[in-house]
C-alpha cells in the first residue's frame, strides 16, 4: 500500500509540474485574453482554472492506474506518450500566451490532440477506466483547439507569427 500511495503522488506530482509550467506562462493570461477579440461562445478566464484543476487530478490519476499495472517496465509505452502528451501541454501555454503566437500554439494543440487520443488508446490496453478519465481532457483540448484557431484568426496582429 505505501508503495500505491507514493505512485499516486509521484503522478500527481509529475502532472502539476506540467501544469505549473503553463500556469507559470500563463500568468497574464487572464488580462491577455480578455483584450483579445474572443467569439461570443468563448468562456470567461475564470472558467479555465477549475476545469483544468480537475483534468490535472483525473490525468494524474489515469496515469498512477496504468503505471499500477505492472510499473513504468510493463508500460513504458503508455506512460512515454502521457508525458510527452504532457509537455505538449504544457508548451501550448508558452506559445500562446507567452509567446503570443496564434498559429504555432494551434499546430500545438493538434499533436497534443493527436498525442492524447494514442495515450487513450494505450491506457485502454491497461486499464479501461485510465482510458476513460483522459475522456474528459481529449473533449475539453478539442474544445481548446476550436477556441484557439478562433481568437487566432480573430486576432492576427496580437497573434501573429504562427
Amino acid at each position: 500500500m505505501p508503495r500505491q500511495f507514493i505512485g499516486l503522488v509521484g503522478w500527481i506530482i509529475v502532472t502539476a509540474i506540467a501544469a505549473g509550467i503553463g500556469a507559470m506562462a500563463s500568468i497574464d493570461a487572464a488580462s491577455f485574453y480578455m483584450g483579445l477579440s474572443r467569439p461570443a461562445w468563448a468562456p470567461p478566464p475564470t472558467v479555465f482554472g477549475p476545469v483544468w484543476t480537475a483534468l490535472y487530478l483525473m490525468m494524474a490519476v489515469a496515469a498512477w492506474l496504468v503505471w499500477r499495472d505492472g510499473g513504468f517496465a510493463r508500460r513504458r509505452g503508455a506512460l512515454a506518450l502521457y508525458l510527452l502528451q504532457l509537455v505538449s501541454n504544457a508548451l501550448w501555454s508558452v506559445l500562446f500566451f507567452r509567446d503570443h503566437l496564434g498559429g504555432v500554439a494551434f499546430a500545438d494543440i493538434l499533436v497534443l490532440w493527436v498525442l492524447v487520443v494514442a495515450t487513450i488508446v494505450l491506457f485502454w490496453r491497461a486499464h479501461r477506466l485510465a482510458a476513460a478519465l483522459l475522456v474528459p481532457y481529449l473533449l475539453w483540448i478539442s474544445f481548446a483547439a476550436k477556441l484557439n484557431y478562433s481568437v487566432w484568426q480573430l486576432n492576427p496582429q496580437a497573434l501573429g507569427g504562427g
